[in-house]
């Protein structure tokens, strides 16, 4: 047994565990004990029920896996918390099945200004692309609008498409369109955020979006009702994380307004989950802005608070085009996207971001584009010098053979999500698959390619592009199959896919000395599971639930 500071009653101790450490020099244990938040000792049950106190809780494993809190890598929680009472259209298919998901719906939320469906496949209809006709047909007289799943593109009806002002389409910035009808009228299909932000205003909700769309604050400021209601959401969304199994929240959008909320929430109650958020940098932005980025590092700065990234959007989506692509798309051989940097934009305000000690993340999918960011960080460190930066690239769907080993030689983190490849999850393979061609299918979400070439990669959901659930993650990578043979296996192992949800989200906010793993010193985050995850078959996974999830020594979620 490891014990660190103990001599006293611990607070809280988990017997009858198969406790994973994840710390190689001390893999296995029966039981944990914690103090003030910390855990104090790891060992056989005999050794830690020496430490129990007439006022120390216990909690009874039954046998299941005891692991490190999950480390949510890559997700937008203010959206996803107010997604979760929008219409979940995932799994429909067919126009009557949509018609009847639609319908249902409708009349739930009477007084709604603006009715939100969301996770549409591309492929609802078949071959055929939604238009806003399909939608009157449905839904005449109520605006509504639904997403896709990766939240990049938007289909209306003409009422909604009316009341926002863009019936007659609008110029847009680089990357975003409004897909016209032959008629000289939108068609319905929205892509991108400038394109579908009339439309999402009109649901009320625009405060939610903000860390995404602008990366500014509210104007005016909400009302106290307003910010009540807006800590709610937030609330929901931390409690749907603490329900599985999540310790700490890598945000990926993210503005003063979002830390403001948390730190009143965390001044009241206290936080079920640690929450990084970024400041979001845009491409109408200019660099002295990031003096912002700066401001909100210094001022939340603590474990369960922080700030200290810019996140940065570089293309959009395989599935609308958008993506940027060194080769033009399999499927549209004229065509490699458009970028939302131009590429020494872009290296400049990698310098300029660099520069402020910061950490630079960024959503790049296609080759092209994360070449680019590459070349950015590159640039960076040309200028600045080299240093311990952990600059992340946000999906890499797609890489070329001669960026994998860039990863390893300029320090770049790998953030990747196990859900996103279509056919592993929920993402069904078309059109994907056919808009990247076969001759980039080897190195399309090549998880296993860049952890062989020395890249630190680190899983995460995107939630709400992608169901929350890190279990289902770990499945999804575990039982990943490749869509040629001739393909490599990008597959991970049951131990890599826990690792890269908890040791590497360590390491990817520099935390890695105090979580990711269960050891005296560190943080008491921790889950416990419903059964032996190492004894679980692949194709069972799904079913293993956390029962118990602590934060910071707390209970956050009991099952």
């Amino acid at each position: 047994m490891s014990v660190t500071g103990a001599g006293h009653n611990a607070d809280l101790i988990v017997i009858n565990g198969h406790v994973l450490t994840m710390d190689d020099d001390n893999p296995t244990a029966e039981a944990v004990a914690v103090k003030d938040g910390t855990i104090i000792a790891i060992g056989s049950r005999a050794s830690i029920e020496e430490l129990k106190g007439p006022a120390t809780k216990v909690i009874d494993a039954k046998g299941g896996s005891v692991i490190p809190g999950f480390i949510e890598a890559h997700m937008h929680l203010f959206s996803g918390g107010a997604e979760l009472a929008h219409l979940q259209l995932g799994g429909v298919h067919g126009f009557e099945a949509l018609q009847k998901a639609i319908r249902d719906y409708a009349p739930t939320r009477p007084h709604a200004a603006m009715l939100v469906g969301q996770g549409v496949d591309y492929t609802v209809l078949g071959s055929e692309r939604v238009t806003r006709h399909h939608l009157d047909q449905i839904l005449p007289d109520r605006p509504f609008c639904m997403a896709a799943p990766d939240h990049h593109t938007m289909w209306a009806n003409t009422k909604a498409l009316v009341m926002a002002g863009i019936l007659h389409g609008r110029t847009l910035g680089p990357g975003n369109e409004i897909v016209m009808g032959d008629d000289g009228l939108a068609a319905g299909e929205l892509r991108e955020g400038e394109a579908f932000g009339p439309v999402l205003d009109l649901a009320g909700e625009s405060r939610v979006r903000l860390g995404l769309a602008t990366g500014g604050e509210p104007d005016p400021m909400p009302s106290a009702e307003e910010r009540a209601a807006d800590r709610d959401i937030m609330r929901r969304g931390l409690a749907w994380c603490a329900r599985h199994g999540i310790t700490s929240i890598q945000n990926m959008d993210g503005n003063l307004y979002q830390l403001e909320l948390l730190a009143e929430i965390e001044a009241a109650e206290g936080l079920p989950c640690r929450v990084q958020i970024p400041f979001h940098y845009k491409n109408f932005m200019t660099l002295d802005m990031l003096d912002k980025a700066s401001v909100m590092t210094e001022r939340y700065n603590s474990e369960w608070l922080s700030s200290g990234m810019v996140k940065v959007f570089y293309d959009g989506v395989l599935d609308s085009w958008t993506a940027v692509m060194v080769e033009p798309y399999a499927d549209r051989t004229d065509w490699v996207g458009e970028p939302l940097f131009t590429p020494q934009q872009f290296i400049d305000l990698a310098v300029a971001v660099d520069r402020r000690g910061l950490q630079i993340a960024v959503h790049s999918i296609g080759d092209g584009a994360v070449r680019a960011v590459l070349d950015g960080y590159e640039a960076a460190q040309k200028a600045n010098g080299k240093r311990d930066s952990r600059h992340r690239v946000e999906h890499i769907e797609v890489i070329t053979t001669s960026d994998v080993p860039r990863f390893a030689e300029l320090g770049v983190i790998a953030s990747m999500q196990p859900p996103h490849p279509p056919g592993a999850m929920d993402f069904p393979l078309e059109p994907t698959v056919s808009r990247i061609g076969p001759a980039r299918w080897p190195l399309s979400y090549a998880w296993r390619t860049l952890k062989n070439a020395g890249a630190h990669v680190v899983f995460a959901s995107d939630w709400p592009v992608s169901p929350i659930d890190p279990i289902l993650g770990i499945q999804a990578a575990v039982m990943r199959k490749p869509w040629a043979e001739s393909d490599p296996d990008q597959s991970f192992s049951l131990h890599e896919s826990l690792t890269a949800y908890t040791v590497e989200g360590a390491y990817a906010e520099f935390a890695e000395h105090r979580k990711g793993m269960l050891k005296p010193g560190y943080m008491a985050d921790l889950v416990v599971l419903s059964d032996d995850i190492e004894r679980t078959a692949p194709a069972e996974l799904h079913r293993l639930r956390p029962v118990t999830t602590i934060c910071g020594g707390k209970v956050t979620y009991q099952a």
